[in-house]
């Protein structure tokens, strides 16, 4: 439901939930007069009194460039904002105009923990099927996005033992390789009862995968850069999602302990001596080694993609997005490494990479999506626990607890299986598609014509000629795609 804030009113001052479960939009006017907000993004543009097509920031087209992700509360449209995980807005009026201040608290510091709670193993698995089973729309189908991995599984295994296992289909992405996590999917699904369904990539890309493409840049209320987002469109002419529940594992990162890998903690260690190179690294074309060890701590957090200097090459007056990272490193630079990744990638990455491509599925569909460990209960269950039951710092292992209630209940043995990671392989489907994919970056009115010709021949022939790098330098053409083909066609952009 949209409220309004009348000019003139009270103050008011506008939280999100715990985890943001539900977080809040904001449309502010240009005139300051008009201010309107919902837990519903849709809901939002689509109200009458939202002045559009709306205009768009050259600072949040440079943030997706570079970074991914634009920074919340900001979103890509001027108008609009985000109270996210942690933020708050006060809204008041000032000299007949109403003004906005924000405000950003990490909830989930580890030294907050309280080091004599106990874990309740048999609570866990009732409290997660409550979480899931209490949100689900009955008379429709409903699925559950499931892999080998650890979220996704406790779900499973939770919804199992409530006896809801007939109601709920599995279904799960098969890779390439040795990263396919499909089979044991399966074999999982199978123990516990559940229906299962792959979903498989095509081999060949025709008309109605395109129209699925166009149809959600059309529509997505927010553009997303993950690099599984073009996955979600294709999956659409697999499964009829269409006013379906699909439940999702996302979200716990952030009071669980996101853990870095080993590489990446002693990267961040060393950042004193490496961002002398940040000027010179930020000049280098795209794809640049520099380029990593050179990233703010912040930045470390899932940040990458075109350089500063491509950048200011394809797009008129665009913001060198350092500067902000800098200073949010600043603002933490008395922090736990671990809690600075928890923040950075909890509040901002996974909300608006990882899960945005899911809430843009579940937008454009009519999907009744569902994140339990963003449920308040769980959350506030998970943050108070110490460490021990969480993550091992020297080990660099996370969610300890679930791996021992997985492995004792159905002898899913994560030590042993190792990192499974979700692999959607968007170079086989670029590559099927990129005449298409050419003509969406070179026809998009947002960047210099010569600019975006030279960066885009330049990322091609790194491509051919750098097998080693290819997927990295791969991603970097798919994100030039997905911005620009969101700016082509989506209702909401004045262009």
């Amino acid at each position: 439901m949209i409220k309004e804030y009348k000019i003139n009113s009270d103050q008011i001052v506008i939280k999100s939930d715990l985890v943001a479960e539900f977080p809040i939009y904001i449309y502010l006017d240009d005139s300051k007069q008009i201010l309107l907000y919902s837990e519903k993004i849709k809901e939002l543009l689509d109200d009458s009194r939202v002045l559009k097509p709306l205009e768009i920031t050259n600072e949040g087209i440079s943030f997706l460039l570079q970074s991914g992700v634009v920074p919340i509360p900001q979103t890509i449209y001027k108008n609009i904002f985000i109270v996210g995980v942690g933020d708050t807005a006060v809204i008041r009026t000032m000299n007949n105009k109403v003004d906005i201040e924000f405000s950003h608290e990490f909830p989930f510091f580890n030294k907050n923990r309280n080091n004599e709670a106990d874990v309740d193993e048999n609570y866990i698995i009732e409290m997660l099927a409550e979480a899931t089973i209490s949100r689900l729309k009955v008379n429709t189908e409903s699925y559950l996005f499931h892999s080998a991995g650890k979220d996704s599984n406790m779900i499973a295994l939770s919804l199992a033992e409530a006896g809801h296992q007939n109601k709920i289909t599995c279904i799960t992405h098969q890779s390439k390789g040795d990263t396919d996590e499909s089979e044991i999917s399966k074999n999982i699904a199978s123990k516990l009862g559940f229906k299962h369904q792959i979903l498989y990539e095509p081999n060949t890309l025709d008309k109605k995968h395109m129209d699925s493409f166009e149809y959600y840049f059309e529509n997505i209320p927010l553009p997303c850069t993950d690099d599984a987002t073009l996955a979600y469109s294709l999956y659409t002419s697999q499964v009829e999602f269409q006013n379906a529940n699909i439940i999702d594992g996302s979200g716990n990162d952030i009071y669980m302990g996101h853990i870095p890998s080993n590489l990446e903690f002693d990267r961040q260690a060393k950042y004193s001596f490496f961002h002398r190179l940040r000027p010179i690294a930020g000049k280098l074309s795209s794809g640049s080694r520099f380029d990593i060890i050179t990233k703010t701590k912040t930045e470390y957090a899932g940040m990458n993609g075109i350089s500063y200097g491509d950048s200011q090459h394809i797009l008129k007056d665009a913001y060198n997005v350092y500067g902000y990272w800098k200073n949010e490193d600043e603002k933490r630079h008395d922090w736990d490494y671990f809690d600075i990744r928890a923040d950075i990638w909890g509040s901002l990455v996974e909300y608006e990479k990882v899960m945005r491509k899911a809430k843009n599925l579940a937008n454009i569909n009519n999907i009744n999506l569902i994140f339990p460990f963003t449920n308040h209960k769980v959350t506030e269950y998970f943050s108070k626990l110490p460490e021990k039951y969480l993550f091992n710092r020297d080990e660099f292992k996370n969610k300890l607890i679930f791996r021992k209630i997985l492995r004792d209940r159905i002898s899913l043995d994560s030590d042993k299986l190792g990192k499974m990671v979700y692999s959607f392989d968007f170079y086989s489907i670029l590559m099927k598609m990129k005449k298409e994919v050419d003509h969406e970056i070179l026809s998009c009115k947002l960047w210099n014509k010569n600019g975006i010709e030279k960066i885009l021949a330049s990322l091609y022939h790194k491509i051919d000629s750098n097998h080693k790098y290819r997927l990295r330098l791969t991603y970097l053409v798919q994100r030039l795609y997905l911005i620009s083909a969101w700016y082509n066609h989506n209702k909401y952009v004045k262009r």
